[in-house]
C-alpha cells in the first residue's frame, strides 16, 4: 500500500514576505508600512486620514480600470461584458463615497494639527481621479459610437428603449457612473466644510468654495439634457 504524506498547510508556498499565504499574496507587510507609525503622528487621527485616503486610491484604482476595460469592451460591441464591469465601477464610487463619513470623526480643532503636516496635498492630486477624469470621456464616445452605429439619437435610445435594450441599459449605466461621481464631489465637499469650513482657503492654496463649483460639472451633460427633451416631447404629444 502506497501512503502519501499529508500536504502541511500551515507553511506558505509561495514567494515574498510574511508569515501565511495570505500575507505574502497580498503583501500586507508593504501594505501596513505605508501608514505613519504611533512614534511619527502629530496626532493620532493621522492613521484615520491615511487609511481614508490610501483606501479610497484603492477602489479608486479598481474602478478606473474597470470603466478602461467596459470602454475596450464596447469597442468589439461587447455590451453585456462592460455593463457588467461598469456595474462594479459603481460599486467602487460608492464605497469610496461612505467611506469619507470617517473623516467627520476627527475634530475641526484637533485636524488642524495635521493639516499642518500635509504640506500641498490635495485631493486635487489623486491618481486615482485624475486617472477617472481620463477614462470618462473615452467611456461616453464608445458609448455614442455604438449609438450612432445604430443609427440612433440619445432620445431615440429612450423613447424606443424596449427595442434597443443592450443601448438603454448602457445609457443608464453612464448615467449612474456620472451621478456616482457627483455625489462623491458633494460628500466630499460637505466634509470638508464640516472640518476646515466652506470659506477658507485649502491646502493647495484653493478656496473650498471651488469644491462647491465642482458639484456642478458633469461628464455626460447630454445624458442630463435628455431628460428634459423628452419631458418636453411627451407634454406636446399630450
Amino acid at each position: 500500500m502506497v501512503t502519501h504524506e499529508a500536504e502541511d498547510f500551515s507553511q506558505p508556498i509561495l514567494e515574498g514576505e510574511g508569515g501565511s499565504d495570505y500575507e505574502r499574496y497580498l503583501r500586507t507587510d508593504a501594505l501596513l508600512e505605508l501608514q505613519k507609525t504611533a512614534d511619527e503622528w502629530v496626532h493620532r487621527d493621522e492613521l484615520l486620514f491615511q487609511t481614508v485616503h490610501q483606501s479610497s486610491e484603492l477602489w479608486l484604482k479598481l474602478a478606473w480600470n474597470d470603466v478602461e476595460g467596459a470602454t475596450e469592451h464596447l469597442g468589439e460591441r461587447e455590451i453585456a461584458a462592460a455593463l457588467r464591469l461598469l456595474r462594479r465601477s459603481t460599486l467602487c464610487l460608492q464605497y469610496a463615497t461612505t467611506q469619507l463619513d470617517m473623516l467627520e470623526q476627527m475634530s475641526p480643532w484637533e485636524y488642524q494639527e495635521i493639516r499642518k503636516v500635509l504640506g500641498h496635498g490635495s485631493g486635487f492630486d489623486s491618481p486615482g481621479w485624475r486617472e477617472i477624469r481620463r477614462v470618462t470621456p473615452l467611456l461616453g464616445q464608445a458609448f455614442h459610437a455604438l449609438r450612432e452605429q445604430a443609427g440612433l439619437s440619445l432620445t431615440d435610445v429612450y423613447v424606443l428603449g424596449r427595442e434597443h435594450e443592450e443601448l438603454y441599459q448602457l445609457a443608464e449605466a453612464l448615467i449612474e457612473w456620472d451621478e456616482r461621481i457627483t455625489m462623491w464631489r458633494v460628500r466630499h465637499y460637505k466634509v470638508v466644510a464640516r472640518v476646515i469650513g466652506d470659506s477658507v482657503v485649502g491646502t493647495q492654496g484653493t478656496p473650498v468654495e471651488v469644491l462647491g463649483r465642482l458639484i456642478h460639472y458633469t461628464f455626460f451633460p447630454e445624458f442630463w439634457r435628455v431628460r428634459n427633451e423628452l419631458t418636453a416631447r411627451s407634454q406636446q404629444e399630450a
